[in-house]
């Protein structure tokens, strides 16, 4: 064995170790505890430390806890601060939404979900099949009457406690449905697939003019519309009729995708106007349409509706049609909490490609027409004048 070669470590060298060591771990920690303690990109919890005010209501909320002379519910007075918070603010778009309120507006958004495609009522009678869905395609009808899924008799089963059983089935899972339809009972064997929510229709007037209805703008939103301008334009539509009326918005995302559709690459779609300063978004893609397009617009169509409505007058040249839209020039952002509730709060105003901010002042359209709530709506006057003004 190597004489030179020593068991252990002297005392001096286990002193250099404990201090190396020492100051690794505590470079370590500060890293971890630095972006551990950011809580938004400006504000880290060692800021929130140091404020005054937070501290005083601090301590009112201990206080509150030990000394009120009845039980406080923790979590509704913390849900009552927070919404007070959004009150101070002032602005209809800053607000506090519970779980539920929360989760409507997700499902909503989302576009899409796992499912078979139909709606039933609590008689389980179907209302309503989705397009491209699996009960469409195995031959199930609006007014079928469901008697049992799987092993879920209607009879003894809540209608919400079968819904719920169907949304639970993962995609690619099987289900079997025995209805009945003119004294008929008949059976079927359906796949859970992925469902779009369907956010568009369509049809076409004269043989040529395409007419495209957006209910909201969903995550598959851009998905949808790619799918109904193929289908208009392979039956040799020439212009283009958008329907926005009574679209409130939704993903501001998904305005961008469905004006990029259209615009010329490098057209502006809109700027936003933030604390930090203004930044313009324009058209980033090739794809580009150059087909006549007339807007429908009324009063509820609002937020990401005026944004693609905008950015098709200001840079495509679409015309419009209709009543004032809505007036909506502000973009929220969302922040999750961890009881599955959610706060949005304003963060910038958006401008037109022309600059211009719509908020609280709406687009008027090209051509004002109303349709009268007091006749039969069977006469749409806005639509008919829509068709009117892509003849021009």
């Amino acid at each position: 064995m190597d004489n030179n070669i020593r068991k252990g470590f002297s005392l001096k060298e286990i002193t250099i170790i404990i201090i190396l060591t020492s100051i690794i771990t505590s470079i370590t920690t500060g890293i971890i505890v630095y972006n551990q303690n950011k809580l938004t990109k400006n504000i880290t919890y060692h800021d929130l430390s140091k404020d005054s005010a937070l501290q005083e209501f601090i301590s009112v909320y201990a206080s509150l806890i030990d000394d009120y002379y009845e039980n406080v519910d923790k979590q509704k007075m913390l849900e009552s601060a927070i919404s007070a918070m959004f009150n101070y603010l002032g602005e209809d778009y800053s607000t506090y939404m519970n779980e539920l309120e929360t989760k409507a507006l997700a499902e909503k958004l989302k576009g899409e979900y796992s499912g078979i495609g139909i709606g039933f009522n609590t008689d389980y009678e179907i209302t309503s099949i989705s397009k491209n869905s699996p009960a469409k395609e195995v031959g199930l009808q609006i007014g079928d009457k469901i008697l049992t899924i799987d092993n879920y008799d209607t009879a003894t089963n809540a209608s919400d406690d079968i819904a719920n059983y169907i949304k639970g089935k993962k995609i690619g899972e099987k289900v079997k449905i025995t209805i009945l339809r003119n004294n008929e009972t008949l059976n079927f064997e359906l796949v859970v697939s992925r469902i779009l929510t369907e956010s568009v229709s369509t049809n076409i007037y004269n043989n040529h003019i395409g007419y495209l209805k957006i209910s909201t703008f969903s995550n598959t939103l851009k998905e949808q519309t790619v799918n109904a301008l193929n289908e208009l334009e392979t039956q040799g539509i020439d212009r283009l009729i958008i329907d926005l009326r009574n679209n409130t918005g939704g993903y501001l995302s998904a305005a961008t995708d469905v004006a990029s559709l259209f615009l010329e690459k490098g057209k502006t779609i809109y700027s936003l106007e933030e604390n930090s300063g203004l930044s313009t978004y324009k058209d980033e893609t090739n794809e580009k349409r150059d087909y006549k397009i007339v807007l429908i617009l009324n009063g509820q169509s609002a937020s990401a509706s005026e944004v693609l409505a905008a950015a098709l007058i200001d840079s495509y040249g679409a015309k419009s049609v209709g009543t004032v839209s809505y007036g909506k020039g502000k973009v929220q952002q969302t922040h999750s909490l961890s009881d599955g509730s959610m706060v949005k709060y304003t963060t910038a105003r958006w401008l037109t490609p022309n600059n211009i901010c719509i908020d609280g002042i709406g687009i008027t359209p090209d051509y004002y027409i109303e349709n009268d709530i007091n006749e039969d709506i069977s006469v749409d006057y806005q639509l008919e004048k829509a068709i009117a003004v892509s003849e021009e």
